[in-house]
């Protein structure tokens, strides 16, 4: 692997001595860099961070307070976009879960092809603390409902990417663990090509180093997962609200459906294009409006067939017909109005 232009990304919160030795490491490769951030550890830690910002080619960032991974990482990032924007980096943790040969097979794949984003993959065999098992399985599956791709680790700190599509990952919001599962949606839906490379499975001491709360941040990597559903649900109750006070006033379930849907589209295209896709397609307008349109129509006649031959309430058919199209919605949004476009 060349020198130039190749750099080791590591964020740090109250790190154990171990990080010397990961640094010295890395420092037997040629990086051009190895970026440390202190990620407000405090000055307990003050006397480790001066002994790496010591070694060559070591550059320490340091935050006053803790911020959290994705805080740590967008520093590091931002770094590298101001002293070698068109350079390559790979980020691991400080934790001691990633072999300094495995870090070198992820860098080289993308050395090998610099258009994607490599993940380096654990197997999770072995010894493997049970709620980072159950934890890795359940993002796994959500992850894959959300994005359409099979990932065999959504949560491996682990990563290469040119520094191009990381000044991309700057504007995003998420400041803590849930960052790595944004980064993954944020290529899924810029067309960079997801490629994993099989990495050993490592946990010292049954993980005890690790700052992950395993509920306050499961909670909020769940919620980047399921962004989708909770956008639905506002974009439903404007829908329904608008749709039962036109029908009110009207008594007419065409013009009520017609009435919720406008509202609900003007709503709900923004939250879903920019908060759940993250879409930079400027042409997925058109394609939304026509899945709008063609599933509002598709509802109608749920509504019709079930009031009209069941003899259901209006507003329970509209809630039964909403629900029977919602996968189908899903789907079409996903696969097709906010598809990567090649050209992006």
């Amino acid at each position: 692997m060349s020198a130039a232009g190749f750099h080791a990304v590591i964020p740090a919160y109250k790190p154990a001595e171990g990080l010397m030795d990961i640094v010295r490491g890395l420092a037997a490769h040629p990086f051009a860099s190895i970026v440390v951030v202190d990620d407000g550890s405090g000055p307990d830690f003050a006397g480790l961070f001066a002994r790496v910002e010591a070694m060559e080619r070591v550059v320490v960032l340091r935050h006053a307070v803790n911020l959290g991974k994705g805080a740590a990482l967008k520093t590091a990032f931002n770094h590298l976009v101001v002293t070698d924007p068109d350079g390559l980096l790979v980020t691991l943790d400080a934790d001691g879960q990633h072999a300094v040969d495995d870090v070198m097979a992820v860098a080289a794949r993308l050395r090998a092809d610099p258009a994607c984003l490599v993940v380096g993959t654990r197997a999770f065999t072995g010894s493997v603390p049970l709620r980072s098992r159950l934890g890795n399985g359940l993002t796994r599956i959500l992850f894959g409902l959300l994005a359409g791709i099979r990932l065999g680790d959504t949560q491996s700190g682990l990563r290469a990417m040119p520094v191009t599509f990381a000044r991309q990952l700057l504007a995003l919001k998420s400041q803590r663990y849930e960052f790595e599962l944004d980064m993954l949606l944020t290529a899924r839906h810029q067309g960079l090509a997801l490629v994993e490379v099989s990495i050993r499975t490592i946990y010292l001491d049954g993980n005890a180093s690790s700052h992950f709360n395993p509920v306050f941040d499961s909670l909020k990597i769940y919620f980047v997962l399921l962004r989708f559903a909770l956008s639905s649900v506002v974009a439903a109750l404007i829908d329904n609200a608008v749709f039962l006070a036109a029908y009110e006033v009207s008594a007419s379930v065409l013009g009520s459906q017609v009435a919720g849907r406008l509202v609900a589209l003007v709503v709900n295209y923004a939250m879903v294009r920019n908060f759940v896709f993250l879409s930079k397609d400027e042409h997925s307008f058109p394609k939304y409006v026509a899945t709008v349109v063609g599933l509002g129509a598709l509802s109608y006649g749920l509504i019709r067939l079930l009031t009209d031959e069941l003899g259901l309430p209006v507003i329970a058919a509209k809630i039964l017909a909403e629900t029977a199209i919602y996968a189908i919605n899903f789907l079409i949004q996903r696969d097709i109005v906010f598809k990567a476009r090649s050209d992006s």
